[in-house]
């Protein structure tokens, strides 16, 4: 196997995480909207919340970038 067709099977694995990524933000979205639908005077700790799982969420999505960025350019 040619070394860069590697490369690009490793980057190709690195960013799969990112599937994981897009169905969390979109069920935590959709349970956060279903939640001040039911209960609007909680709005307030739902979303601080809410944006606190989005920036773990997010991490996730980045570090995976970052990987295959690695993967594809300094290695």
């Amino acid at each position: 196997m040619d070394v860069e067709a590697a490369k690009l099977i490793g980057a190709g694995i690195a960013v799969l995480p990112l599937f994981g990524v897009g169905l969390g933000l979109g069920k935590l979205f959709a349970t956060l909207t279903e939640s001040i639908a039911r209960n609007p005077s909680a709005a307030s700790e739902l979303k601080s919340n809410s944006i606190l799982s989005f920036a773990l969420l997010e991490s996730i999505a980045l570090l995976a970038f970052v990987v295959a960025m690695i993967i594809l350019f300094a290695v």
